[in-house]
């Protein structure tokens, strides 16, 4: 598995010197560091949410942990995932009446420290943008959230960009 990961952020008047810890209630994957696995990828992610400054930064790093649940190309941990999510969703479908929204299950995981012995979790979405064929989405988009900041290594300023849409 690849261990070279790209953070992006808005960019700012002096050079980060560690990635930035996502806090927001809807996060993916909840509270933790962000890295995309693809250059490209975070180059989009720039562009499209990062606009804040109207240009973004592009920082990259090493990724060193055995303790990181791969939900993308390992079967048995993919299962176990989507297994642990269906019945936390589950749960609070039955406590509230209500499905489950990606703020909730951030709630829920973080409330009972389920992912109290993972450092990390690579997941995958499904890419819509600058795919070389009309309507086949077939290129997996991979993010690596870290909870644990000290499995972030060497992280230097790779690359920065414009955005698409300047701020207001």
């Amino acid at each position: 598995m690849n261990n070279i990961y790209y953070h992006t952020q808005e960019k700012r008047l002096t050079r980060l010197q560690s990635p930035i810890h996502c806090s927001k209630h809807y996060a993916w994957l909840g509270n933790g560091f962000y890295f995309w696995v693809d250059y490209q990828d975070a180059v989009m992610w720039g562009m499209d949410s990062k606009r804040g400054t109207g240009s973004y930064e592009i920082y990259k790093a090493e990724i060193q942990s055995k303790k990181i649940l791969n939900t993308v190309f390992n079967e048995k941990q993919y299962y176990f995932w989507k297994d642990q999510i269906e019945k936390i969703a589950k749960d609070i479908l039955t406590k509230t009446g209500k499905k489950a929204t990606i703020t909730k299950m951030n709630q829920y995981i973080r409330q009972r420290g389920l992912w109290k012995d993972v450092d990390g979790i690579l997941f995958q979405d499904i890419s819509k943008k600058d795919e070389l064929i009309v309507d086949f989405y077939y290129r997996k988009r991979i993010q690596l959230v870290a909870f644990n900041a000290q499995i972030v290594v060497n992280f230097i300023f790779h690359s920065e960009g414009e955005c698409d849409v300047k701020p207001k």
